[in-house]
């Protein structure tokens, strides 16, 4: 009996054993994943920068999206016969993609992810924005976020990430959410700087930036 109970007992701490490692690659991989996830540095005082434009330093890609209180309504799909005779389709620009004439469901559920409670999802509503940049040399590099809100009128605010020794593309989020949406209104006009050594080496602009 008691060896009967010695290879059980065995048994169990050889399963529990094959288990660590699973659990120290999830807990590691968590670890690394967090770390990827920049924050931002919101800045109290936005001030000019001098402009340096650098062929090193480019925009590639820009991504808006707007998440309302209310889901957006679907709307069916119209035929062929029904636009009018001569009529034109126009496309979204080649580098900033708005993602409120293409399916946003998925979008909507990805930004909501994990807000359970109507207090975690207002939290989550507003304005984001995702950059695609590259730099075609290793430098230090600062990507801010200068924009207005309607209700602040010309009060320019910002955000900002830097990046150490970074080479290649690049993509980097920001996002005007919560009450800083909730009290002080939309995003109405932007630009995106990349900035090495405190001059400006690449700009993408909203057409409502002055």
């Amino acid at each position: 009996m008691q060896r009967m109970l010695t290879c059980s007992m065995s048994a169990r701490f050889i399963k529990r054993m094959r288990l660590v490692p699973a659990a120290v690659v999830l807990l590691i991989g968590a670890n690394g994943f967090a770390r990827t996830v920049e924050e931002p540095t919101i800045l109290e005082n936005v001030t000019p920068l001098p402009v340096a434009l650098s062929k090193d330093f480019e925009f590639r890609k820009t991504k808006l999206y707007f998440l309302t209180e209310k889901a957006p309504k679907r709307e069916a799909p119209r035929s062929s016969s029904s636009l009018k005779p001569g009529g034109s389709s126009t496309s979204p620009s080649q580098k900033t993609l708005t993602l409120q004439d293409v399916p946003i469901t998925f979008e909507r559920q990805y930004r909501l992810f994990g807000a359970v409670t109507a207090l975690d999802q207002r939290q989550r509503f507003g304005d984001y924005f995702d950059f695609f940049w590259r730099a075609k040399r290793a430098a230090d590099v600062t990507v801010r976020l200068e924009y207005r809100q309607e209700k602040l009128h010309d009060h320019v605010q910002a955000q900002e990430i830097s990046y150490r020794n970074v080479r290649g593309t690049r993509k980097t989020e920001f996002k005007v959410i919560g009450d800083d949406y909730l009290d002080d209104g939309r995003v109405i006009a932007w630009r995106c700087l990349l900035i090495e050594n405190g001059r400006i080496v690449a700009e993408n602009r909203s057409y409502m930036w002055e």
